[in-house]
């Protein structure tokens, strides 16, 4: 599929954005989450970095521009309803601003697991 027929097909949110979950392409870790609209997931398509868009600074970033912890594009995907990407990295460094390998890490919240029924 070409970047124009991806571009069309997604699904964007009423701000003309959607999420992007970052994956370690070896270990299938999920890195963090950001968000990306039509040019953010045109550069990451054509470019083999990626990119996103701030909602706060409301400008593109290229993950490790500054701080060096890149990420490398390995795979892309659309998730069923056409609205989530996933995509799957390289991962240079740490991929959470707070200098954690992800921006879960050491984050986890008390919940009830549930049983299995079989």
């Amino acid at each position: 599929m070409s970047t124009q027929e991806v571009l069309e097909r997604l699904v964007f949110n009423s701000e003309g954005l959607l999420p992007a979950i970052i994956q370690d392409d070896d270990s299938g870790d999920v890195l963090m989450l950001a968000w990306m609209d039509r040019e953010a997931i045109r550069r990451t398509l054509t470019t083999g970095r990626v990119t996103f868009w701030s909602r706060s600074r409301q400008e593109y970033w290229r993950k490790g521009d500054t701080s060096g912890h890149r990420q490398y594009v390995r795979g892309v995907a659309v998730d069923c309803d056409d609205d989530t990407l996933l995509v799957r990295v390289v991962q240079l460094g740490a991929a959470c601003h707070t200098g954690t390998r992800t921006c879960f890490e050491g984050r986890e919240v008390a919940a009830q697991r549930g049983e299995v029924e079989h």
